[in-house]
């Protein structure tokens, strides 16, 4: 199965999150920051990343900006998994580069829907 990378400081959502892909079958790699995510996604290639927004140092938005504009890393779906859920937070991430926004907490029908949608397109 596909790896898919975790990009998010938070421990408790990162678990959430890699239980739920590992229950699906995929196996994951995980960055607690936006700078790590970065370094690790291009040692890695995974399928496709999840990006928290609130991050120390290199918040998601910016990270998702340089994974997406990196012709290392372009190729690389990015969805943003955060509790940020205004409109202008959503409309921001997807001209970041994001292929998909999803507001904590996740839902695990809709997170694999956008996963399967992502992966297939």
């Amino acid at each position: 199965m596909p790896q898919i990378m975790i990009i998010d400081d938070s421990p408790t959502d990162t678990h959430i999150l890699q239980k739920i892909l590992e229950r699906n079958g995929y196996q994951t790699v995980t960055a607690q920051n936006g700078d790590e995510g970065i370094e690790v996604a291009k040692r890695e290639r995974p399928a496709l990343i999840l990006m928290d927004v609130v991050m120390p140092g290199l918040n998601g938005f910016q990270a998702t900006r340089e994974l997406t504009s990196n012709p290392e890393t372009s190729t690389i779906p990015v969805i943003i998994v955060t509790r940020k859920d205004q409109k202008v937070d959503r409309v921001w991430g997807m001209r970041q580069g994001a292929r998909d926004y999803l507001t904590k907490p996740v839902n695990e029908g809709a997170l694999m829907s956008l996963i399967n949608d992502a992966l297939s397109a």
